[in-house]
C-alpha cells in the first residue's frame, strides 16, 4: 500500500503524562481540540470545515486553536511529535536494541487503542470511526502531503540517531531510518485490514502485533550492526 503511516488515536487512546494542573488542563485542550475536528472531518469532509468552525464549537478563537495545532491538518493527525519523542527515549537506551525500541513503541501504541476500543460501548461502531478516519487521511491529498512531511521529518531524526549511536554512514543510517519508520505503516494497514473484519479489542491487538513483528523479522539483519 503506498499510504503512509496514520499515527492519530482518539482521545483517550493513551495515557498522558502526569504534570501540574496548567499541564493537563493544557492536554485536556489540545485533546478537546482535536477530538471536535476529527468529529467535523468525519462528518462534513476536511476540505469543508474551516479553523473557525472547530474555535467556535471548542468555545475559543482560531489563534487558541492555532497556537495548539500549527496546521489545519495537525488537528487531524496530532500525534507525530508523540511518536518521536517515544522514539529519540526508547532509541537512546544502550541496552535495547534500535528494533526491539521501535517494537516497544509501536505495542504502546498498539495497546493504548485497543484499550480505548474495549471501553467504548460500540467497540463495532468505534471500530467503523476508525476505518473512516483512515479512509479520510488518506483519500485526502492535503492529509496524506501532512503525512508525507512528517514521515520524512521522523526518518531524518531517527537516522541521526543510529548514524549516532552506532558510528555508521549517513546512507547505511537512512536506509535503516526507512525501514524502521515503516513499521508504522505495517501498523496502519494492518490496524485497517483487521478493524473490517470485526475482531473484539484484545484480538484485534494480537493480529496487528503479529503483522508487525513479521515485518521486524524480515527487517532484522540490518539492524544486527546497530547494536
Amino acid at each position: 500500500m503506498s499510504e503512509t503511516a496514520v499515527t492519530w488515536r482518539p482521545d483517550g487512546a493513551a495515557g498522558d503524562e502526569p504534570g501540574g494542573l496548567r499541564e493537563r488542563k493544557k492536554r485536556q485542550m489540545r485533546a478537546r481540540l482535536s477530538a471536535t475536528a476529527t468529529r467535523m472531518f468525519l462528518e462534513r469532509g476536511f476540505d469543508d470545515v474551516r479553523v473557525t468552525e472547530i474555535a467556535e464549537a471548542c468555545g475559543v478563537s482560531e489563534r487558541t486553536v492555532f497556537n495548539y495545532f500549527p496546521t489545519k491538518e495537525s488537528l487531524l493527525l496530532d500525534r507525530f511529535d508523540d511518536t518521536l519523542s517515544a522514539l529519540r527515549t526508547a532509541l537512546a537506551d544502550p541496552a535495547s536494541g534500535p528494533l526491539p525500541a521501535a517494537l516497544g513503541v509501536l505495542d504502546t501504541e498498539t495497546r493504548g487503542l485497543q484499550a480505548w476500543l474495549a471501553q467504548q460501548p460500540d467497540p463495532a461502531a468505534a471500530s467503523a470511526t476508525l476505518r473512516r478516519f483512515r479512509e479520510l487521511s488518506i483519500s485526502t491529498a492535503e492529509l496524506r502531503a501532512h503525512q508525507h512531511d512528517m514521515t520524512d521529518r521522523l526518518t531524518t531524526t531517527v537516522a541521526r540517531l543510529l548514524a549516532d549511536r552506532a558510528g555508521v554512514t549517513a546512507p547505511e543510517a537512512h536506509i535503516a531510518a526507512v525501514a524502521l519508520v515503516g513499521l508504522w505503516r505495517v501498523q496502519g494497514a494492518s490496524l485497517q485490514r483487521h478493524l473490517g473484519e470485526h475482531h473484539p479489542p484484545e484480538r484485534l491487538g494480537v493480529l496487528v502485533s503479529a503483522d508487525v513483528r513479521l515485518a521486524a523479522a524480515l527487517i532484522e539483519p540490518m539492524f544486527r550492526r546497530f547494536g
